[in-house]
């Protein structure tokens, strides 16, 4: 049986595992021992255990539990809250403030929970609310906060790009410096057409009946500003050689800690137990996908899947821009189905060498590539931040939600568009603060 055809019943067989709902990595595990016994027989099983210890015996993955760590403990506390309230009293008088101050603090408080359905349900219990007593329709209400839950995947510092990282060996510190403009970029799409909407549908952004003394202004403050001082602070020990991202994270998740207990009284040993069970959960789940993932990898370079499907598309005479969209398409749709872990650590690999030999920066690619992973978020049938606003605002159908949030989507495959025709907007300032990838 040639390796091609081993590929699709691969494929076809992991679809319809997954799209059974058993959990991601027992469902990998299972394709791939599966198919290791049938073509290699049960001697193929002595490498199972060494090959899924060495996809995690990673020193760089000790940053992702403790980046969880740290969006846990902002996510139990009323960070987000503050964030929004703090961004609503400064932007209220600008037309279109309060949507600015949705999607403002999404991407703020994504960066420091870096989990997008966390960052959709602290923001979303206060946004939605109050964008709906001011008249903004449920739609546009619903969808602005789906979609700004998404940038915490692409504005880092982001678990995402770590794993992304580790899986292609590229430099975690480039990876987050490369999604920061693209992700304001992102950011700055969102609002263009929340305000062009809110427009459309006849809102007048009147705000009359709103108001705050300086004295309002700044009394949230001194409860956001620390937080935000964390963001840069592991930013900069990142891009200015400091420290590595294990050592930034774990810092970083140390000060967290420190300041949700000394500013939010969030020091009882149940709550924290509750943020360290979470946080736990979590790191195990993502490191379990991460072996499962590493033994499918194994499992299509020992049956040369991998190898022949590269050298087909690399030997394909088309276009490069027509072979990423051909890319771009692919991801779209593992991304509908697939969470970003899973997909990243699945394809990244196989299509890396593929982007470099057609000439494509990697760096700018992993944009691409998390991109398309925000669409998965914001889509059927997985668009798990559209389950978590919908459970926030029941009284909203879920059929509003996700008429609300396409034309998001549409932001996104704009901004991919962007990205494509300007690709300097990610990968310029990595080069300037780091100097040309070797």
């Amino acid at each position: 049986m040639s390796p091609i055809v081993i590929g699709i019943l691969i494929a076809i067989c992991t679809v319809v595992i997954l799209a059974s709902g058993i959990p991601i990595a027992l469902g990998l595990g299972m394709v791939a021992i599966s198919f290791l016994v049938v073509f290699d027989g049960f001697g193929a099983l002595d490498i199972l255990a060494d090959t899924m210890f060495s996809g995690i015996a990673e020193f760089s993955l000790v940053s992702i539990p403790m980046f969880i760590v740290m969006g846990a403990a902002v996510a139990s506390s009323p960070a987000g809250k503050d964030l929004y309230e703090a961004l609503d009293r400064w932007l209220y008088r600008i037309p279109g403030g309060l949507l600015m101050s949705n999607i403002g603090a999404c991407a703020i408080f994504a960066a420091l929970s870096g989990s997008s359905p966390a960052t959709c349900a602290a923001i979303g219990k206060m946004g939605i609310p109050e964008m709906r007593k001011r008249g903004y329709p449920d739609g546009l209400a619903t969808g602005s906060v789906a979609a700004g839950g998404t940038l915490g995947i692409l504005i880092p510092p982001s678990v995402t790009m770590i794993v992304y990282g580790i899986a292609t060996e590229t430099s975690i510190g480039r990876l987050f410096i490369a999604g920061l403009l693209p992700g304001l970029m992102l950011a700055g799409l969102f609002v263009l057409w929340s305000l062009f909407r809110a427009w459309q549908k006849g809102y007048n952004f009147d705000v009359s009946g709103v108001g705050y003394t300086l004295k309002q202004k700044l009394e949230v403050m001194p409860r956001v500003l620390p937080f935000l001082a964390i963001i840069i602070g592991v930013l900069f020990v990142l891009y200015g050689g400091v420290a590595t991202p294990s050592e930034a994270a774990g810092v970083g998740a140390l000060f967290v800690l420190i300041l949700v207990a000394v500013i939010y009284k969030v020091w009882q040993p149940k709550k924290i137990w509750a943020i360290i069970n979470s946080s736990m959960k979590e790191s195990v789940m993502i490191m379990m996908i991460i072996a499962a993932s590493a033994l499918f990898a194994y499992t299509l370079s020992s049956l040369y899947v991998t190898q022949t499907i590269a050298q087909s598309i690399a030997s394909m005479d088309v276009n490069r821009w027509v072979l990423m969209a051909v890319i771009n398409v692919f991801l779209l749709v593992a991304g509908f189905f697939l969470p970003p872990v899973a997909v990243i650590v699945m394809a990244a690999p196989i299509l890396l060498p593929i982007i470099e030999v057609v000439g494509f920066d990697p760096y700018w690619f992993a944009v691409i590539f998390t991109i398309n992973m925000e669409i998965g978020l914001i889509t059927p049938p997985v668009g798990l931040n559209l389950y978590v606003i919908n459970g926030i605002v029941p009284d909203i159908p879920l059929q509003t939600v996700l008429k609300g949030a396409f034309p998001y989507v549409i932001c996104m495959v704009v901004a991919i568009i962007i990205l494509c025709i300007f690709p300097e907007i990610a990968t310029w300032l990595p080069t300037a603060m780091m100097g040309e990838a070797i």
